[in-house]
């Protein structure tokens, strides 16, 4: 995951200092130290370390630190709103033309994952902005790309404007602004030329087009992975082509997570969205304050709460929350509660999200997909019989779901005590809420999750 590293060792620096009721010179002077070594370390741009270093220091030992009642986390508090200006300081959101439609001209170079991000923004604007793109291939060197926007718009059930490869980008660009008119669209989103590199003839086409389309907005797609050379990138297209935003994709990668923290800084160009997997759901905005929460441990909650939004039914949540209580609660239930929690991402992406869950002690909370894929199969081996009323579930039949699941009867025998373990719990909790319980807690304590 981007900025583990990084997250473990500004945190594991940070957590020395947070308790502290006095924080000397010389206590700032070794965390800085410490974290301008964890900044390096993640490939950031050493300008960039020495700038936000010097801010830090100097806020770190300002008056209101040392006169806080708390200067330990003082501390903490200026690292986290350094470390969120460097990025950016406020989410910088895409353009919106007052004259329909925006056009959004996609560059950047080969192999960064250009074409796939074409089709991630659309995706997001329509979902998340109830917007009707139109995607425009317009690279007509990489032989695979025509086809993979064609794909991809299939899939998403979104129209690409498409001349094939004989005709020029300039050209492409120009008659597929008209057909967007002509059909209403409200946004073009132009999939341009990569190269290997950054060459003349490449950003002289780039140029021809940015011409002819008057872009709204010129976002530069950039591999996270690559660390610093993704900086050197932004670099020379934002020179040439004055690029207005950033999408960083790879985030969810094994990168060091220096790009994200540079690119913002060296070219001051706002990096507005960030790939953080390979599906086509997977493009975020990109939020300073909550990638900064992130790498300091400090969670991501509001990510959270936008993700149950996006992805969780509320009239289902209220039914399932009403079945619970009721004691109704079956395995189907069960399953469909699974299914809407695994549409907000992986699950170990979600418990990053906590507040704390990076901390020391909570890194071996790990999610086990595989078990979870266990406890699924052995659900949707069972008959609906089964699922509505487990207690009909007699040793012949853990048999043949334990075989139709690939698991053991010990699982099967686990996941039933588990699952009714659970509903005595809600029972209870219940029963505690409108005070008819027994004492607090009781009988909870052997009481885990089936995964």
């Amino acid at each position: 995951m981007a900025f583990e590293g990084l997250a473990e060792r500004l945190q594991g620096t940070l957590t020395k200092i947070r308790g502290k009721g006095k924080v000397s010179e010389q206590d700032v002077k070794e965390m800085m130290r410490e974290v301008r070594l964890a900044l390096l370390e993640a490939d950031v741009n050493f300008k960039v370390v020495k700038q936000f270093i010097a801010s830090v220091r100097e806020k770190a030992l300002g008056q209101e630190v040392m006169k806080s009642l708390t200067p330990g986390q003082q501390v903490i508090k200026v690292v986290n709103e350094e470390l969120t200006a460097l990025m950016g300081g406020e989410q910088s959101k895409i353009a919106v033309s007052s004259k329909s439609p925006t056009v959004v001209m996609m560059v950047g170079l080969q192999g960064a994952g250009k074409t796939t991000t074409t089709a991630k923004l659309a995706n997001h604007l329509r979902k998340n902005h109830n917007r009707k793109p139109l995607l425009v291939a317009a690279d007509i060197y990489r032989p695979a790309a025509i086809k993979q926007l064609e794909t991809l718009g299939k899939q998403l059930n979104m129209p690409v404007f498409n001349l094939g490869d004989q005709v020029s980008p300039v050209e492409i660009a120009k008659q597929a602004i008209d057909k967007a008119k002509e059909d209403h669209h409200d946004y073009v989103i132009i999939d341009t030329a990569g190269r290997l590199h950054v060459d003349e003839e490449l950003m002289q086409e780039l140029q021809q087009v940015k011409e002819i389309a008057s872009p709204d907005e010129i976002l530069l797609v950039v591999d996270a992975m690559t660390g610093q050379d993704a900086v050197n990138v932004a670099e020379s297209f934002n020179e040439q082509l004055d690029v207005t935003g950033v999408v960083l994709t790879k985030l969810d990668g094994d990168t060091r997570g220096g790009a994200a923290i540079s690119v913002k800084a060296v070219t001051n160009t706002p990096i507005k969205f960030a790939g953080m997997g390979e599906k086509i759901d997977q493009l975020e905005p990109f939020h300073p304050e909550r990638m900064a929460s992130r790498i300091l441990g400090m969670g991501d909650v509001l990510s959270l709460i936008e993700k149950a939004q996006t992805n969780i039914d509320e009239e289902k949540a209220k039914q399932l929350e009403k079945k619970m209580r009721t004691m109704d609660f079956t395995f189907e239930d069960f399953l469909e509660q699974l299914d809407q929690v695994r549409n907000m991402g992986p699950l170990d992406e979600l418990l990053n999200m906590m507040p704390g869950m990076n901390k020391k002690g909570m890194k071996d909370l790990q999610v086990d997909e595989k078990q979870v894929g266990k406890v699924e199969a052995i659900v949707r081996s069972m008959t609906t019989k089964e699922k509505q009323e487990p207690s009909i579930i007699n040793a012949s039949r853990r048999r043949r779901i334990a075989k139709g699941s690939g698991t053991s009867i010990q699982d099967v025998n686990r996941l039933l005590k588990q699952f009714e373990d659970m509903k005595k719990m809600m029972k209870q909790m219940t029963n505690m809420s409108s005070g008819k319980g027994k004492k607090k807690g009781k009988g909870l304590g052997g009481f885990k999750l089936p995964f």
